[in-house]
């Protein structure tokens, strides 16, 4: 049982973020710029008032017991309170100077991520961008853990402890092989799926489980092909070579149909699509800031005329 008279200490609290963060001691105490037998000390520290063990080590692996999961968000918003307070302090409040760590799904990063390394730094002067490329499932946990500071998502995310800030939305198209009897069609009923090999994304790509919805929105059974693609370029090329028909977002349009082997086909209204957002701790204290940061992301992304801001 806690002792309901034990103050933890930052560091010790410090220490246990860093040491879940890396799973690693020696790359944890790098990270907060101390010694590892420090580091050790202040987890050992935080352990012993607590009264519980919140990490394993074994000779070859570190790893969180039950009761380090459980406590680890907790822990993570006791920093983010630090942080916000130490900021404030400090007269440097502003979360949008400084280094921010931005997470994008892979099927919106390579489309919208080029007008964010133009435009951001003409907006936001003294932010400095940091960018991961993952799945949905794996940013989620990055945002929790703190290795992330906010990240864009496919709304909505509904994962606990996380905000949602509405960006914008665009319309998925149907990407065909040059020379398809649809191609070019402006007003595709979705019920066509039917009859179309449908092409889809490996599990885990939010993509795949948006275009089964639309399948079954339309209450049909496409002809889905064992050919799965790990990322949306190679789902299109696979397309391309007459493998099958794929849904893409609308401002992946330009990129993915360059080469010329592939047309697109649009759907009737009102058309399929997706709700684009980003997505921060609620810990953070910075909501205000990141409402900030997704207007730039949305006024961006609008700049080419494929979405509607919301």
């Amino acid at each position: 049982m806690v002792n309901q008279s034990y103050q933890p200490s930052v560091g010790g609290l410090r220490a246990f973020v860093a040491v879940a963060k890396k799973l690693h001691f020696g790359s944890a105490a790098t990270d907060l710029g101390v010694s590892q037998p420090s580091l050790s000390q202040s987890l050992a520290g935080l352990e012993s008032g607590l009264g519980v063990q919140l990490v394993e080590r074994t000779t070859r692996r570190v790893m969180l017991t039950a009761e380090g999961r459980r406590l680890l968000p907790a822990a993570i918003a006791a920093c983010d309170g630090i942080d916000n307070f130490l900021a404030v302090a400090s007269g440097e409040a502003d979360p949008l100077r400084g280094p921010v760590r931005l997470g994008l799904i892979p099927t919106i990063a390579p489309y919208l991520l080029p007008r964010l390394l133009r435009g951001l730094p003409l907006l936001r002067p003294d932010l400095e961008l940091r960018v991961v490329e993952d799945q949905t499932a794996r940013l989620v946990d990055q945002l929790r853990e703190g290795s992330l500071d906010a990240a864009v998502l496919a709304l909505p995310a509904n994962a606990v402890g996380l905000g949602e800030i509405d960006m914008y939305d665009e319309d998925f198209v149907l990407a065909l092989p040059s020379g398809h009897r649809l191609a070019g069609r402006k007003r595709l009923p979705p019920s066509m799926l039917e009859d179309l090999p449908l092409l889809l994304l490996d599990e885990g790509h939010c993509l795949r489980d948006q275009a089964l919805e639309v399948c079954q929105l339309a209450g049909v059974h496409p002809d889905v092909r064992q050919t799965r693609a790990a990322s949306l370029t190679t789902a299109v090329q696979c397309v391309e070579g007459g493998l099958g028909v794929t849904l893409i977002p609308r401002t992946a349009v330009a990129v993915e149909t360059a080469s010329g082997g592939v047309s697109i086909a649009e759907f009737t209204q009102p058309r399929p699509g997706r709700r684009i957002g980003l997505a921060y701790r609620t810990s953070s204290g910075r909501g205000a800031a990141y409402t900030e940061l997704a207007a730039d992301i949305a006024s961006l992304a609008a700049e080419t005329g494929e979405v509607t801001v919301v």
